[in-house]
């Protein structure tokens, strides 16, 4: 039994319809285009990065970086939080010879909090970003223009979904990227060099946004490819995003079909970023899946919450507004107690031959999607 996704059928990919029941195989997909981007992106070592610093890393680790604030000691000081500084609440003694006539009190550390404060995202919040990777436009949004400059564009539109909750910015940015190639390791997958990373928490961090660090593993480990970013989830403005769209089992080449992963396995990515919340005592960190279709979450009734944790569930899928309210339908069905959802658009290939869903369609959706995401 195949199932009925809408639109997001890429080239050669194998059983998967698009919407309205024609076979991927003999009609052209709408973002066949995108999966060859990505292949040949991702085959050329992410050369296309070279231009915002670093050295790309292939298929091997991104090169060891200091966080963007420049120190390593306290990564949980509250980078992205309006007003905080690395050194606040140091409680060093008064100089010698000062007029102070009893030893300074230690000021009491302040706790980590989102950019825009807090330490809980929902339901005060509504995330609104851009996904992509710089210098690759066919990816996404994030693939044109300057970081800053999506992150001001972005900033517009996640008013637009405010409806009574405040805006908070995403820079949903690809840190791992599926390849049609094995690379060197066999692993079918670049990783997105240190040096671009941090560039995009700097804009992150001067716009008071969160930055989501998007995985699409091939045949990578899922946990392997989370833990190598610990170095900027240990940040409280930094959170994950999973495509399991393109986690490859033994023997597949992404592109050539529709990875999967399970509940349990989301479970456990929840439980590592547990761990980071509670050891560095970070603010609720999301945790966002995308899904094209029901089968690329097998056994999700075994997802299970962890404390400081928030999941979400992005509906994916290209097609017309009718086309995407049934993905929605499908894909919110018997959602487990606990789970928060998204809603992914597409600029240009939701357009294609039909139009852009506009925010007040998008707010009408029930459950009323909390991240909402544009490629």
């Amino acid at each position: 039994m195949t199932d009925e996704v809408s639109g997001r059928s890429g080239s050669g990919i194998s059983g998967a319809r698009v919407a309205g029941g024609r076979s991927a195989r003999s009609v052209p997909s709408p973002d066949a285009s995108r999966r060859r981007m990505l292949a040949v992106t991702a085959a050329a070592g992410l050369g296309v990065l070279t231009g915002c610093g670093g050295t790309p890393s292939g298929g091997g680790s991104a090169p060891e970086a200091a966080p963007p604030d420049g120190s390593r000691s306290s990564p949980s000081t509250g980078a992205g939080t309006s007003g905080s500084s690395p050194s606040a609440g140091s409680g060093a003694p008064a100089p010698s010879g000062s007029a102070t006539a009893h030893p300074t009190r230690p000021h009491k550390r302040s706790r980590p909090e989102l950019p825009r404060g807090g330490r809980e995202l929902f339901p005060h919040y509504r995330m609104v970003g851009f996904c992509g990777l710089p210098g690759a436009a066919a990816l996404g949004r994030l693939g044109t223009g300057t970081p800053a400059q999506r992150a001001a564009e972005v900033e517009k539109v996640a008013h637009r979904y405010a409806a009574g909750r405040e805006p908070l910015p995403v820079l949903e940015l690809l840190a791992t990227v599926a390849n049609a190639s094995a690379g060197p390791d066999g692993t079918y997958r670049s990783r997105t060099p240190a040096a671009t990373i941090r560039r995009f928490h700097d804009v992150a961090r001067d716009r008071r946004a969160m930055l989501l660090l998007n995985i699409q593993p091939g045949r990578a480990p899922v946990l392997d490819e989370v833990k190598a970013l610990r170095e900027w989830l240990v940040h409280p403005d930094v959170g994950i995003a999973l495509d399991p769209e393109w986690e490859m089992g033994r023997g597949q080449v992404p592109g050539d079909t529709y990875g999967r992963t399970s509940g349990q396995e989301l479970t456990r990515v929840a439980r590592y970023l547990s761990g980071l919340v509670e050891a560095h005592d970070l603010p609720q960190k999301p945790l966002v899946f995308h899904q094209v279709a029901p089968s690329v979450v097998q056994k999700q009734s075994a997802l299970r919450p962890q404390p400081g944790v928030a999941l979400i569930k992005s509906a994916d899928g290209i097609g017309s507004p009718g086309l995407k309210r049934g993905t929605w339908q499908r894909l919110v069905r018997d959602l487990p107690q606990g789970l928060h959802t998204g809603f992914k658009l597409f600029y240009e290939e939701d357009a294609q031959g039909s139009r852009l869903m506009t925010p007040k369609e998008v707010l009408a959706l029930r459950p009323q999607p909390e991240y909402v995401m544009y490629e």
